[in-house]
């Protein structure tokens, strides 16, 4: 199934391990040898009201997807393991 990267921006992630909603995808990890996507990549929660930024980013690796909905992907992840530092912008 081919599926455009705009249908993944409007799905809401949600984990199977602990029910908690993680957001929605905002980027692909991909291999452009290949073709393949390796990660959805999803914002961490805002702090305090958004003024100061954002949570670490959870990178959520491929296999761990279990399904794609319509609207949802579910994955079945421990939060801490796929946290990844945000990239600093200048």
């Amino acid at each position: 199934m081919i599926e455009r990267f705009s249908t993944f921006r409007c799905r809401e992630v949600i984990n199977i391990a602990d029910g908690n909603r993680l957001g929605y995808v905002n980027d692909l990890e991909m291999d452009t040898d290949c073709g393949k996507v390796l990660a959805v990549i999803v914002p961490g929660p805002c702090r305090f009201f958004g003024l100061f930024g954002r949570e670490d980013d959870y990178v959520i690796p491929w296999p761990c997807i279990r399904k794609i909905g319509i609207d949802t992907l579910l994955v079945d992840v421990v939060t801490v393991n796929v946290r990844k530092p945000r990239r600093k912008k200048w």
